[in-house]
C-alpha cells in the first residue's frame, strides 16, 4: 500500500480486493444490454425503428420510389424524436431515483 499522502495506484486497489477476499463481477456486453433494455425498452426499439426507416427509405430512393422514400425519411425523423424523448425521460427517471 502507499505511504503518507500518496494516491493509491491501481495495483494497490487490486491487492486490497485480494486481501479483503471480495470478488468483482465485470458485466458483459450482453448483460449490460439486457439490463439497459429492461430499464428503458423504448430507446433500443426507437434506434431499431430509426435504422429500419432509414434503410428502407434509402432502398426506396435507390429503386426510384421517391414518394415512399420521402415518407420513410419523415418516419425516420419521428422515430429519432421519440428515441431522444425516451432517452431524456429515462435519464430524468434515473436521476429522480438517485435523489430519493
Amino acid at each position: 500500500m502507499s505511504n503518507g499522502n500518496e494516491e493509491p495506484t491501481d495495483l494497490d486497489w487490486i491487492q486490497l480486493r485480494r486481501d479483503m477476499g471480495t470478488s468483482h463481477h465485470t458485466e458483459t456486453t450482453k448483460e449490460k444490454f439486457v439490463r439497459k433494455f429492461k430499464e428503458n425498452p423504448f430507446v433500443p426499439i426507437g434506434c431499431f425503428a430509426t435504422a429500419g426507416a432509414l434503410s428502407y427509405g434509402l432502398w426506396c430512393f435507390r429503386t426510384g420510389k421517391t414518394k415512399l422514400s420521402q415518407r420513410m425519411m419523415r418516419v425516420r425523423i419521428v422515430a429519432q424524436g421519440l428515441t431522444i424523448t425516451a432517452l431524456v425521460v429515462g435519464v430524468m427517471m434515473t436521476a429522480g431515483k438517485s435523489l430519493n
